[in-house]
């Protein structure tokens, strides 16, 4: 049995197609990865970051951390005269990219297993996608649209990214050959490349050019890393998720929380309550103590004791909401899974941060580079201060359950602040209400806290939630803001589940242009 999901279709079928051949689902997801980078480069692309979590059958899981660090230029000098980091722009492209470095680590591991796939055939069917073009979807339109002004003096993103001066449309056919090339370079010469020959010259070049202090040196000195995740054992499941600069806790915190209080619910509002007061517990600890691993003043592992998730639980009611606001994360990604005839899974997550990251473009390679150096603050005070070599927080965090009775799972979504969230819904509609995954993955969702451009840290509800849930959340004193059904602010899920019995079910989320395949293939 294998299985797939993404929140594009063709990036499922590319690795869907990799599995067929024997592959395993390492290599399907760098051939999806690649695909995605091309077909959604507003959320996601080689000029971004990712984080891998891999299960083999009867083995602990092992991680991968591939996000940039600040590079060696960017320090709260060279921002002299700001009050903070631009958003867009060459002054947002400040850490390096780490995806590919990730691609490689995760292929390295993948060569133990079985003999590797040829990288050019991995990568092959991104390259097709852009030299023959790629059709504009409703969310590239939309985040277009959002971004029209911002980048209406970036010259490079506008030549690649609008229709004539205007904003990408619905159906229109976009070409992208410069990142074609660039793919079909990789897939020749090696992953290396990207941070030791051509391919980072040009891009240290490009980006000089417009002013970012990334420079050349960054690119040859980066690697990702190989992490130990974390877990937490639940009466259900034992959850992994990544470690800091990931908000892994938090999503890892929000159920193990929710486990101690499930039984306080007596109804489908009380459920959903809880796991939002759940949330703000964890988000308050999280905010109060995720940055780059250097500056963690205590293991993450504490959070997760039985003493003081009991202690978090304790400030928990079933029937009033406690007070809000606090800190939110913005952030745009994607998240994919996958299976293979081996039963080994892969979860991943890849993110540029918000659409289309800084907005700078690599005109000789088409890459476009990321703004997750955002998340850097210029106060000394602050424990995301900048510092070259550290990373930022991440609201990336891809994850896994093994479950009690052996079925096992991965996981996850995009959508910034919502990443941990969507997870918790999903998750606590399937293991704990018994809902089907598609259910789980469908049913209407809800957003604490402020999305970009917005000001309100409400809690936005889709509004095909029955009023009898909205109300009842009204009356425990939850802030509420009913938003658009099936609303692509409340993240791309998805989900595939492998059960004892070899069953394997993927699937995807209506609120994007995904695919959930699941097919029955020999073990070879």
């Amino acid at each position: 049995m294998i299985g797939f999901t993404a929140p594009h279709h063709a990036a499922a079928e590319a690795g869907t197609e990799v599995l067929q051949n024997g592959g395993t689902a390492i290599e399907a997801m760098v051939a999806a990865a690649a695909t995605i980078a091309v077909v959604y480069p507003h959320m996601n692309g080689l000029g971004g970051d990712g984080f891998w979590l891999i299960s083999e059958p009867g083995k602990p899981p092992v991680a991968i951390d591939a996000c940039g660090t600040a590079c060696r230029s960017a320090s709260p000098v060279f921002y002299q005269g700001l009050a903070q980091i631009p958003s867009r722009g060459p002054g947002a492209a400040l850490t390096m990219a780490g995806a590919v470095a990730g691609w490689q680590q995760a292929l390295n591991i993948s060569a133990q297993w079985q003999t590797p796939q040829p990288l050019a055939e991995l990568l092959q069917n991104a390259v097709n996608h852009a030299q023959t073009g790629i059709e504009v979807t409703q969310s590239l339109q939309d985040a277009s649209l959002k971004t029209q002004q911002e980048f209406q003096g970036f010259d490079a993103f506008r030549h690649v990214f609008s229709n004539n001066g205007e904003i990408l449309e619905k159906g229109q056919k976009l070409q992208l050959k410069q990142l074609g090339n660039t793919l079909h370079y990789l897939g020749e010469q090696g992953l290396q490349s990207f941070y030791q020959g051509d391919i980072a010259q040009s891009l240290a070049n490009d980006l000089a050019a417009v002013g970012s202090p990334v420079s050349l040196a960054d690119f040859q000195a980066y690697q990702a890393n190989q992490v130990t995740p974390l877990s937490v054992k639940t009466t259900k499941a034992t959850l992994y998720n990544l470690p800091a600069p990931t908000q892994g806790l938090a999503s890892l915190m929000i159920l193990a929380l929710f486990d101690k209080v499930q039984h306080l619910a007596q109804s489908e509002a009380d459920v959903i309550h809880l796991l939002i007061e759940c949330t703000k517990q964890a988000f308050i600890v999280r905010n109060n103590t995720i940055a780059d691993p250097s500056r963690l003043t205590a293991p993450q592992s504490s959070w997760l004791t039985t003493a003081t998730l009991d202690e978090l639980a304790a400030n928990i009611s079933v029937s009033t909401a406690l007070p809000w606001p606090h800190e939110a994360r913005p952030g745009d990604t994607v998240w994919m899974g996958c299976c293979d005839n081996q039963g080994r899974m892969v979860s991943y997550i890849q993110s540029l941060y918000w659409e289309f990251g800084s907005g700078i473009v690599s005109p000789s390679t088409g890459i476009v580079w990321n703004n997750r150096g955002t998340s850097f603050s210029l106060a000394p005070q602050s424990l995301q201060y900048l510092q070259p070599g550290l990373k930022p927080f991440h609201t990336l965090n891809p994850a896994y359950a093994q479950f009690h009775n052996g079925d096992r799972m991965v996981y996850g979504t995009m959508g910034g602040e919502g990443q941990p969230q969507t997870q918790a819904a999903l998750f606590s509609r399937f293991a704990y209400l018994g809902k089907s995954l598609q259910d789980a993955v469908t049913e209407p969702r809800w957003l604490l806290g402020r999305t970009w451009g917005d000001v309100s840290h409400n809690l936005k509800i889709e509004e095909n939630l029955s009023p009898q849930i909205k109300q009842a959340l009204q009356d425990k004193g939850h802030d509420i803001a009913v938003v658009q059904a099936l609303n692509e602010m409340m993240g791309h899920a998805g989900v595939v589940h492998l059960s004892t019995s070899q069953q394997i079910t993927a699937v995807t989320d209506p609120r994007s242009d995904g695919k959930g395949i699941a097919q029955e293939v020999l073990a070879s």
